[in-house]
């Protein structure tokens, strides 16, 4: 009975110290230490832009010591997403520095696995390896430099068929070895692999910079971005996550390596950056002395120009293409749409005017790339013309006032790259100017449009310091077609009006009796022009004389028009003159007038104003200017340094107050010219006024005569007296008394005086 009763007690005693072995061994278990297979992970993802963070000082300086630990961080979101409103320009908006739109493809490419085998040398192995199929690894592998002979070489008894094991080690390196040796082909790589394999998809970042995918199985996942918005330049180089993880220590974490983390939190980074901008104009060589008409960017080529009517003015629109490092960036769009004033017609429009027939050119828009800014290193030249086309040039008729806010009888011109345009853009390697192993195709190369135009001759151009501007908007995009960007410049182009009046001093002349010749004394050529109607003229061109030195005069009356006054009101107005130095002759005048003893000398200036910032950069809802360092703020807007024109005028060397035309400032010319009389001879009737001389001339013969013979009497009486007196008569009594000298003169006067009686 006692054994009995201690076999029994032994037993229990048995049980409880296995019960109590087991209690110490569940409490020696930490939780979380171990994968719980049953579970799933999430990834969290918050975007955030590099280039803008780096430029505030407290941002920057987080970045620059943060390190990740897979635990979201309040802080760190706290300062990217300071609730600041970026408005994106396209409808969108982001907060702080998050990057909108932008979309992530994730791939589970292996299974977590526990390996614990005694190995041939007798070593017992515990560790963590990762599970590849060779079904869907191969491109993986080989994009990092890895094949299976680089898999770790498990146990027979673990191996399993189809399947080759890697350390977490052997990955990490190989993809850090593989991005440092060419980051870009790595991302080529494996952006094609996603789509191959129907790889996940993470929504598109909202504008905080967040997206998330939850219940995801356990395992290793290959995370790539694989769309971005228009103003991502470097998209963030693929990485893996593993889920779970272990966790780090950071600033958010303190239990690094002591758990696995199920729900892991990453705040990747991108560069950013826009393309630039920039359109500028000139007179043609033809039309002007002020350039020597070179392909040279800078050889005349200004923001502002002055033309005359009817002159040629060339464009050029010159953009350094943003950064290209993988097909994720790559341009899916580079448009231009140029429009000019109402004014200014396209040269290649196939349907402008009859007046511009003579100057259409189906080649006028050619498309040049260069490798640096001055565009002297040239790489290629893109015509419409050849075989295959990269880019269309299409052409818009007069648009009516409000579409797409443009003004009245404006013209737009629209260049879109072609497929193939786009496709040399983006991997045209051979004219690559970045590094090789960074950058693609054009990437950061210089495109220059050139393109000429012609200025009208009529009421449509705007005269005066309003000008007449011509606007260039840059449309781009790239892998996320829902997002795109805008730059915006312009140009002016101005001229101005000679607005004389010509009067009478007796206001009786006849106004249409008075012809004006102009000479330009700048360029060297005498100003030519239609008649629009009585008195106004719209200038079209110019007739230089033969060997005419500019900066002189040159008597030529043949060349040039001749311009006249209005017969009503003795108006004249000479439309569209540029900033020179004029001569103004008056070569005929009315009859009985004086013309003008010396020529008329008129100075039309125009000047930068730097009171006058060009304002098209104000509105600026369409692109993130932030990052172009040409952009400055004026009175709360970004605007491009440069400014408009303001002008002034002299006459003979006094300064005029130019007037306004159709609300134009600065505009007109003011000049009056007055013609007196000329002072009138005597009239002589009927008979004419050649009687005159004729009468004078017969009173001086007669005066003559009288005198002639009052002296020869005189001597005869002397001679008789001598006679007497020889022979000794007294003859004084018998001849008349001789006249004296005074009874002479009035005997003259005498005849005279019946003389002018006679008349």
């Amino acid at each position: 009975m006692k054994n009995s009763i201690k076999r029994i007690g032994a037993l229990l005693m048995a049980i409880a110290i296995l019960c109590t072995m087991a209690l110490t061994v569940s409490a020696a278990t930490v939780p979380n230490a171990t994968i719980d297979a049953t579970r799933t992970g999430s990834i969290d993802i918050y975007k955030y832009d590099l280039t803008r963070a780096n430029t505030d000082d407290t941002a920057r300086a987080m970045i620059d010591s943060y390190v990740s630990t897979g635990i979201r961080d309040a802080a760190l979101e706290a300062v990217l997403d300071d609730g600041t409103v970026n408005d994106l320009g396209n409808g969108e908006q982001s907060y702080g520095f998050a990057i909108k739109g932008v979309e992530f493809s994730y791939l589970k490419v292996a299974d977590i696995c526990t390996y614990d085998e005694t190995e041939a040398d007798g070593v017992h192995k515990d560790m963590i390896l990762y599970r590849f199929a060779d079904s869907a690894s191969g491109d993986f592998l080989s994009a990092i430099g890895l094949s299976n002979a680089d898999a770790y070489p498990v146990t027979a008894a673990y191996a399993q068929t189809g399947y080759h094991f890697f350390t977490s080690d052997t990955l990490i390196d190989a993809l850090a070895a593989a991005l440092d040796a060419n980051a870009t082909a790595v991302k080529n790589a494996f952006e094609p692999y996603m789509a191959a394999q129907s790889a996940g998809r993470f929504d598109e970042t909202d504008a905080h910079g967040h997206t998330a995918k939850d219940s995801l199985p356990l395992g290793l996942y290959l995370i790539v971005e694989t769309k971005v918005p228009e103003h991502v330049t470097f998209t963030v180089n693929p990485f893996l996550v593993s889920v779970p993880m272990t966790t780090v220590n950071g600033a958010n974490a303190d239990n690094g390596g002591e758990e696995w983390l199920y729900d892991v939190t990453v705040y990747p980074k991108n560069q950013t950056g826009i393309p630039s901008l920039e359109k500028t104009v000139r007179e043609a060589r033809d039309d002007t002395g002020k350039n020597n008409g070179s392909d040279a960017i800078n050889d005349g080529y200004d923001h502002n120009t002055t033309a005359s009517d009817g002159d040629r003015v060339e464009y050029q629109i010159i953009s350094k293409l943003p950064v290209i490092t993988s097909e994720a960036t790559a341009l899916t769009e580079y448009t231009f749409v140029d429009t000019l004033s109402k004014g200014i017609e396209y040269n290649g429009n196939p349907s402008a005017s009859a007046m511009l027939k003579g100057n259409f050119d189906a080649n006028d828009v050619k498309i040049e790339w260069f490798r640096d800014a001055a565009c002297t290193d040239k790489i290629g030249t893109w015509q419409l013309t050849d075989q295959t086309p990269r880019y269309t040039v299409s052409y818009e008729p007069p648009i009516a006032q409000g579409s797409a806010a443009l003004t009245d009888n404006a013209t737009r011109m629209t260049i879109r790259m072609t497929a193939a345009g786009l496709n040399e853009i983006n991997h045209g390697t051979a004219a690559r100017n970045g590094a090789p192993n960074v950058e693609l195709g054009y990437s950061g190369c210089y495109i220059r449009i050139t393109y000429s135009a012609t200025v009208n001759q009529d009421a449509d151009v705007v005269y005066g310091d309003e000008g007449n501007p011509n606007t260039v908007v840059l449309t781009w995009r790239r892998s996320n077609m829902s997002y795109y960007d805008t730059l915006v410049d312009d140009c002016h182009v101005y001229t101005y009006v000679l607005d004389l009046t010509k009067q009478f001093s007796d206001s009786n002349g006849d106004f249409t009796k008075v012809n004006f010749k102009l000479f330009n004394l700048t360029d060297g050529y005498w100003v030519t022009a239609e008649k629009a109607s009585d008195g106004l003229y719209y200038v079209k061109g110019e007739e230089a004389p033969a060997g005419h030195v500019t900066g002189t005069a040159t008597e030529d009356g043949s060349k040039g028009t001749t311009f006249i006054p209005a017969a009503a009101d003795g108006v004249l107005k000479i439309f569209g003159l540029e900033d020179d130095e004029y001569i103004l002759t008056e070569v005929r005048t009315d009859n009985g007038y004086t013309l003008l003893r010396d020529d008329i000398r008129v100075v039309i200036s125009s000047t930068e104003d730097d009171s006058r910032p060009c304002g098209i950069y104000g509105t600026d809802v369409l692109g993130l200017l932030q990052n172009d360092p040409r952009y400055r703020t004026f009175d709360g807007y970004r605007d491009l340094a440069h400014v408009l024109l303001t002008a002034s005028a002299t006459v003979d060397g006094d300064a005029v107050q130019m007037e306004a035309h159709n609300g134009s400032a600065n505009a007109m010319v003011p000049l009056t010219i007055v013609n007196t009389r000329g002072p009138e001879l005597p009239k002589t009737g009927d008979s004419g006024v050649w009687r005159y001389g004729a009468i004078g001339i017969a009173l001086m013969l007669l005066a003559t005569l009288v005198i002639l013979f009052a002296v020869s009497k005189k001597r005869k009486s002397q001679e008789l007296l001598k006679k007497a007196n020889n022979h000794g008569r007294d003859a004084s009594a018998s001849l008349p008394p001789l006249p004296s000298a005074e009874e002479s003169q009035k005997t003259a006067e005498k005849y005279q005086l019946s003389l002018i009686s006679f008349r």
